[in-house]
């Protein structure tokens, strides 16, 4: 099998997770990241969507006030949750 070269962008955060990593456990970093790439892969093929749970949700606040209104979140969110919600508006 021959090996390509795939380019992507990644945040920050990320790349200096998969650095800490790499360093600690001396694998080689496309290693790492064909290993995860097909991790991932494999498991939005055999789960099912509803049990894939994505690292990150980002919604505008449009949406997150849809959100909340048919959670009948107003009321009934504790503050820390609705301060959560809000973080970066």
């Amino acid at each position: 099998m021959k090996d390509i070269q795939v380019s992507a962008q990644i945040s920050e955060s990320t790349r200096e997770l998969m650095e800490r990593y790499v360093r600690r456990a001396g694998v080689k970093k496309g290693h790492l990241i064909e290993q995860a790439l097909l991790h991932h892969l494999q498991a939005l093929e055999e789960l099912p969507g509803e049990y894939i749970v994505h690292p990150r949700l980002v919604v505008s606040r449009k949406t997150g006030a849809a959100m909340l209104r048919e959670a009948g979140a107003a009321e009934s969110t504790p503050g820390a949750l609705r301060d959560l919600m809000r973080d970066g508006d």
